[in-house]
């Protein structure tokens, strides 16, 4: 398991596109809000710009988040930093985010297959290897872009997901290994298949096979003492403040 990106004790908090509360998603602002109150670990999402940079956002389209019509990859990247988020804030670059925040750990979906290589040059740049998880739901693009990061801490795809809950399922110890065998994490909904994924048996599982559990996306307090209960490493939420609490209350 990559040292530096799990050297933090657990359970982890990952601010799921930093903290959104008074500043827009996915946003430099939004991150130091997160980090602010104590995080350490930010969840976020790249496509590509049309110039071939990393660019944070969630969605490919920015109609959401900005109302206006358009594509994230038609657009230079100094085109997407002037477009109005709200707060002042307009699309960063992962590499603005890296150096902005240079002890902040990283857990990087890859949205889109072109931005795998902007993904891995801005890491690279930013000398972050040690300190960013790669993960996308899409297997090709996992892999990808952890082959161009040698060493990287990385999560689970759907389908290395959907062949080791099965295999969890079945009892299947030594095929679990072999299917997360390069794998540090998974970071996963509650349920999936149909099953479910936070049961004692299943983490204890999981566990066995090596990789961390963080689940997404928890936003109530009391799912989130469940959840630790249960022994998952990793709280990702849109709440970092109530996360923060809940840890607080626990070790209190």
């Amino acid at each position: 398991m990559p040292q530096r990106y799990f050297d933090l004790a657990t359970p982890r908090v990952l601010a799921h596109r930093g903290l959104a509360l008074e500043a827009p998603e996915n946003t430099l602002l939004s991150f130091a809000a997160a980090l602010g109150l104590g995080i350490e670990f930010i969840e976020t999402d790249v496509h590509a710009s049309s110039d071939g940079f990393a660019v944070v956002s969630h969605d490919s389209e920015l109609r959401r988040v900005a109302d206006r019509a358009g594509v994230v990859a038609d657009f230079p990247m100094a085109q997407l930093r002037k477009v109005d988020l709200g707060e002042s804030q307009g699309f960063c670059s992962l590499a603005e985010a890296l150096d902005t925040f240079p002890e902040t750990r990283f857990n990087i979906d890859v949205k889109s297959a072109d931005a795998i290589e902007p993904t891995a040059r801005a890491v690279r740049e930013a000398n972050a290897i040690g300190r960013v998880l790669i993960t996308s739901f899409n297997e090709r693009r996992r892999r990808e872009t952890v082959r161009l990061l040698p060493g990287v801490a990385t999560s689970a795809s759907a389908p290395i997901f959907a062949s080791a809950l099965l295999a969890a399922k079945a009892g299947a110890t030594p095929l679990l290994r072999r299917i997360l065998r390069d794998i540090d994490a998974l970071q996963v909904p509650e349920r999936a298949l149909g099953l479910a994924v936070t049961t004692e048996r299943m983490i204890r599982l999981f566990h066995s096979a090596g990789v961390e559990v963080h689940i997404w996306t928890i936003n109530d307090p009391l799912a989130m003492h469940r959840l630790l209960d249960l022994g998952v490493d990793g709280i990702v939420t849109d709440r970092a403040d109530l996360a923060l609490a809940v840890l607080s209350e626990r070790r209190g």
